[in-house]
C-alpha cells in the first residue's frame, strides 16, 4: 500500500488498543451504562462517542486544537457542562431514580437514543486528556513522504475500531455484572454502583 506506512500501522493498532483498554472517562460511562440500561442501548452512547473521538483526533492532527486553547470558554462550557449533567445523572441513579435508574417493577429502560448519544459526544470531546493523548500520540505515526488525507482516514478508521471494541468489553462486563447482582435481587445495588461511577466521572470530567 502506497498510502499507508504498513510497519508503522503494525505498531499503532497494538498501541492504541492498549491505550483504549486503558479504563478513562468514556470507558467507564460504557461500564456504568451497561450496568444500569443494558448493552443494546449502550450502543447509542457508543456511536456518540466515537463520533466525539473521530472528531477529536481528525481536529488534533490539522491543528484545530491550537483554536480551542485560544477559546478556553468553548472547553470550559463543554468541561463544566458535561460534568455537572454525568453528576446529576448518578444522583438521579444513585437513589433509584430518572430513566438511566433500573427499575424495580418492571425493569423498562426509556432514556432518550438521542439523549444518549448527545453524552457519549460530550464526554469524548470535553475531555482535555483526550485531546493531549491524540496530539501526542498520532504524529509520530503519520509519514511525511506518503499523502496525508489516506493516512488520517485509515488511522482515525482505525482508532474508531479500536475504541469501539473496547466499549463493548466494558459495556459487557456492565451487562453481565447486572445479571449477576440481580439473581440476588440487588437492583438498587446496581443503580447505587453505576451513579457513583456516573457521579465520579462527571467530577473527573469536569476537574481534568
Amino acid at each position: 500500500m502506497d498510502f499507508i506506512n504498513l510497519t508503522l500501522l503494525a505498531v499503532f493498532i497494538p498501541t492504541f488498543f492498549l491505550v483504549s483498554i486503558t479504563p478513562g472517562m468514556c470507558m467507564t460511562l460504557s461500564l456504568s451504562m451497561g450496568m444500569s440500561i443494558g448493552l443494546k442501548k449502550t450502543f447509542y452512547m457508543m456511536y456518540g462517542e466515537l463520533i466525539g473521538v473521530g472528531l477529536v483526533a481528525s481536529s488534533s492532527v490539522i491543528g484545530v486544537a491550537t483554536i480551542m486553547l485560544k477559546y478556553p470558554s468553548v472547553f470550559l462550557v463543554l468541561k463544566y457542562g458535561g460534568g455537572a449533567y454525568l453528576i446529576y445523572l448518578g444522583i438521579q441513579m444513585w437513589l433509584s431514580r430518572g430513566k438511566m435508574a433500573i427499575n424495580l417493577d418492571e425493569c423498562n429502560y426509556n432514556i432518550s437514543k438521542r439523549n444518549l448519544a448527545l453524552q457519549g459526544f460530550i464526554t469524548a470531546i470535553a475531555n482535555p486528556k483526550g485531546w493531549a493523548f491524540f496530539i501526542a500520540l498520532l504524529p509520530p505515526f503519520i509519514d511525511e513522504n506518503l499523502p496525508m488525507p489516506s493516512q488520517l482516514i485509515v488511522l482515525i478508521f482505525m482508532i474508531l475500531i479500536l475504541e469501539f471494541t473496547c466499549l463493548i468489553i466494558y459495556a459487557t462486563g456492565g451487562k453481565t455484572l447486572r445479571k449477576l447482582l440481580q439473581k440476588s435481587s440487588n437492583v438498587r445495588v446496581i443503580n447505587k454502583v453505576a451513579g457513583s461511577m456516573m457521579m465520579g466521572i462527571g467530577v473527573w470530567l469536569a476537574l481534568s
